[in-house]
């Protein structure tokens, strides 16, 4: 049986009338003896069969799903950390700093590799890539660029086709783009070129995926760059539009991570979801139950894992490292 109640709003007296969420869910019973809050950067419906799962055998929990951007997350929590109950986001550098600066409790006996958590208190559950999104009418079969390089060039050859129609994030309001755009930047030059190009296009910058993905399929955009690729594989009226690219000249690869909030008072419910979130994978695949991507290890020519939780993450969270690149990425997008 599943103890989804309905996709209806609950309105949360402490923290919905000073936020407006981008999604805002209540699951399980009304008249359960628990509710865990919990505040998240994945769009509800992928998390829908994640939190019907963990609900099954726990009739007596609720969970309100709260969802925003993620650098609204950092700012949120930090203002009302006492709540929410479970912090989920893919901006893994503030969620590290959210960490470090003792926002989390230790959720202990976790069985997670060492790149894959951080002091027993932050863990990740996904590994997602950052891939470029093509809307197959804007190239010929075969044509599709598979390389940084190559999406220059296409862009170069044809600007009254992307003029206007090449997307990517804001990096000044997403913690998620801001994360991608640095670890861009730290692995090739090539990224500043690809921006220049597409502010010369008067490329548009966006929140988040979801928005990339309606206007890739709206025919508005015909490239979106550094799109979470699972959001568009869970799309089942994309696959005739669109073409997803995993670059081949380098990867830039996310970890959505979850922690247990130091101010909660259901710290049992709360660190039974976050371990529910990191054990759900140990079994067989089933995209029914666990419709993301599982946890894996991107490694490198040497073997060791591309991306891991480790403070050098933090390095452009540095308020004036901040500004600089900021400031950088702004002379070349927005000209």
């Amino acid at each position: 049986m599943r103890y989804i109640i309905a996709l209806m709003i609950w309105l949360c007296p402490l923290v919905a009338t000073a936020q407006e969420w981008e999604d805002q869910n209540a699951f399980g019973p009304a008249s359960a003896d628990t509710t865990l809050r919990v505040l998240s950067s994945t769009d509800t419906s992928l998390f829908v069969p994640i939190i019907e799962d963990f609900l099954q055998e726990r009739p007596d929990v609720s969970i309100e799903y709260f969802v925003t951007g993620t650098a609204q997350i950092d700012q949120v929590f930090r203002a009302a950390a006492e709540d929410f109950d479970v912090v989920i986001s893919s901006a893994m550098d503030l969620q590290l700093k959210l960490v470090n600066d003792g926002f989390s409790l230790k959720v202990e006996n976790l069985d997670q590799p060492q790149w894959a958590q951080w002091r027993q208190s932050l863990f990740a559950f996904t590994t997602e890539p950052a891939t470029i999104v093509i809307n197959r009418g804007a190239f010929a079969p075969g044509a599709v660029p598979q390389t940084r390089q190559e999406l220059i060039a296409a862009m170069r050859a044809r600007p009254a086709i992307f003029r206007g129609r090449v997307g990517t994030y804001d990096v000044r309001e997403s913690g998620l783009g801001y994360l991608f755009a640095t670890q861009d930047a730290r692995a090739s030059e090539t990224f500043w070129r690809l921006m220049e190009v597409m502010g010369g296009l008067d490329a548009r910058l966006y929140c988040c995926s979801g928005a990339m993905i309606d206007d890739l399929v709206a025919g508005e955009l015909m490239v979106a760059y550094n799109v979470l690729g699972s959001y568009v594989a869970a799309r089942e009226d994309v696959a005739d539009t669109l073409e997803i690219v995993l670059p081949s000249d380098f990867p830039t690869t996310m970890m959505r991570t979850a922690f247990v909030s130091s101010r909660t008072e259901v710290e049992q419910e709360a660190a039974a979801f976050v371990r529910h979130l990191v054990e759900v994978q140990t079994g067989p695949r089933n995209p029914d139950v666990f419709p993301l991507p599982p946890l894996s290890a991107a490694v490198d020519e040497t073997g060791q894992a591309v991306i891991s939780l480790e403070p050098a993450l933090m390095t452009y969270l540095d308020p004036l490292k901040r500004k600089t690149f900021i400031k950088e990425w702004s002379s070349a997008v927005i000209q």
